[in-house]
């Protein structure tokens, strides 16, 4: 790696273990909606959700909908439903990716349309979309089907964006960080949102808690996009160099670019427009990646997109949730290291 983390005592590394612990009663309640509402009398359309559900991801964005609750001290059970729902509508944009990306692994499995088909795999994606739905009307708040229905709009719209801009090394950092505030970001800010809703809590910690989800997702996202260069698929869950054979234009080749000379922006150029993809063209983009110190510099942005989503937790109390939270954004920087 290009970082090096050096512990000056012996915590150990910060880890989403405390977030887990805090919502676990929550998300069996989460996991049975989820498990209830992917059942179908078409064997196909839950044999194939099973299977990217039952893939291990960590289910962060539904965590965060729990924790959030638990931070405002709700004791309803509002968040189960909506917090399936908001899973839901990530389940479904990855299903999508997936098919646009053609990617062949998604958390060290198969894809889903590897195994099914492109068809089935679009289609699936549109039933979880519709339980999503299903669920946020259940719930009944207007609200909270405003602020779900438009970060669906709005992570659309990010990807429709990221796919205009692939293999094009025009492609600014204002437009990039435009791409994953929306296609990562927004789903982050509302599952933490929603919970303010259902609390009937203030506007102003309403938009707090939208702010540390939005916060976090960009810093998430900037460190997938660094690991992508520097980690192998038992790491990323995805071949390393993903990004880079798929044009797909995110900091660390932005900043690599712009750092280096003409014969390494001819060489970025090439690789974006899928002239330049064999694995020593990967190792090149790799080196020159190191050399400019983009890695470094992408990871230092996350570092402060984390501590704003930290800092935008300063209104509420200490308890185990907020200090639940701060880790889960000091793990999500950390995985780099």
């Amino acid at each position: 790696m290009t970082a090096t983390v050096h512990r000056l005592d012996n915590r150990p590394p910060p880890s989403l273990d405390a977030m887990v612990a805090l919502v676990a009663p929550g998300m069996n309640q989460v996991n049975a909606v989820i498990l209830d509402r992917m059942q179908s009398q078409i064997p196909l359309i839950p044999e194939l959700a099973g299977h990217l559900i039952a893939g291990g991801g960590k289910r962060m964005r539904p965590m965060l909908t729990l924790a959030s609750a638990a931070l405002l001290g709700y004791t309803g059970t509002r968040q189960h439903g909506l917090a399936a729902a908001v899973e839901f509508i990530h389940t479904a944009t990855l299903l999508h990716d997936d098919v646009v990306d053609g990617s062949d692994l998604r958390r060290g499995r198969r894809t889903a349309n590897t195994i099914w088909g492109n068809p089935a795999t679009v289609l699936v994606g549109d039933f979880l979309f519709s339980r999503a739905f299903e669920l946020m009307v259940e719930d009944g708040s207007l609200k909270v089907l405003r602020i779900l229905s438009h970060a669906s709009a709005v992570i659309a719209e990010g990807e429709v964006n990221q796919l205009t801009a692939q293999r094009r090394i025009e492609t600014t950092e204002e437009r990039y960080l435009d791409i994953i505030g929306a296609k990562t970001a927004a789903l982050f800010a509302a599952a933490c949102r929603i919970a303010a809703v259902v609390a009937e809590r203030p506007d102003g910690e309403e938009q707090a808690l939208d702010a540390y989800g939005r916060n976090l997702g960009i810093a998430f996202q900037l460190v997938d996009d660094a690991i992508d260069y520097v980690s192998d698929a038992g790491t990323m869950g995805k071949d390393a160099g993903d990004d880079f054979r798929d044009g797909k234009v995110t900091l660390p080749v932005i900043l690599a670019q712009a750092r280096g000379g003409e014969t390494d922006k001819a060489f970025w150029k090439e690789a974006m427009e899928g002239r330049r993809s064999s694995d020593d063209d990967l190792a090149h983009a790799v080196h020159l990646i190191r050399e400019t110190r983009a890695i470094d510099d992408t990871l230092a942005r996350a570092r402060h997109y984390g501590q704003r989503a930290i800092d935008a937790l300063g209104g509420f109390g200490n308890s185990q949730a907020k200090a639940a939270m701060v880790e889960a954004v000091q793990f999500a920087i950390a995985r780099a290291y």
